[in-house]
């Protein structure tokens, strides 16, 4: 396994969608590895493959505490089961050290292919619901800090280029 690069904002290979992907092969599995190889040495809990530059329409997830629940998601498709939006903190791996209140469905259902290529249909609810619309977001193209106003948007941005260039060096 290997621990891939997660893109930064406003990285705007982010902004790419992902495609559908035709087969659920070895090399997809292990993909999928590495991709939760990843996702816990940065202690999250979803990772879409576009935010590791990849693009394909496929997420993971793991809400345990003990890294023993992996999800994968290949091929989403996210249909709302409630009208009435939930307001729930959101936080992504692509804007790293920046929260912030968004409004979601807090019911939804998922049709997906997993990890075998086997179609599978679940209902999530609460946390698990936000964090599959905000996974499936990353296969559009879009990113959470899309739903914040402009000044907001641009002042994470600019902390967050400020931050690169430090790493940098520069």
């Amino acid at each position: 396994m290997a621990k891939l690069e997660i893109l930064e904002f406003p990285d705007p290979r982010l902004r790419e969608p992902g495609k559908t992907i035709e087969q659920v092969d070895d090399k997809l599995r292990a993909l999928i590895d590495d991709m939760f190889e990843t996702m816990y040495a940065a202690d999250g809990c979803g990772l879409a493959a576009t935010q590791v530059n990849i693009q394909k329409r496929l997420f993971i997830m793991d809400f345990s505490s003990d890294q023993e629940e992996p999800l994968v998601f290949i091929n989403p498709e996210i249909t709302p089961l409630t009208e009435e939006p939930s307001e729930f903190g959101e936080g992504c791996l692509s804007v790293p050290g920046f929260y912030e209140n968004l409004n979601r469905p807090n019911r939804i259902k998922v049709k997906a292919l997993n990890r075998d290529g086997e179609e599978f249909e679940a209902e999530f609810e609460g946390l698990p619901a936000v964090c599959i619309q905000h996974e499936n977001d990353h296969l559009d193209g879009r990113l959470f800090v899309d739903y914040l106003s402009k000044f907001k948007r641009d002042r994470i941005r600019k902390k967050l280029e400020k931050n690169q260039r430090l790493a940098a060096g520069r």
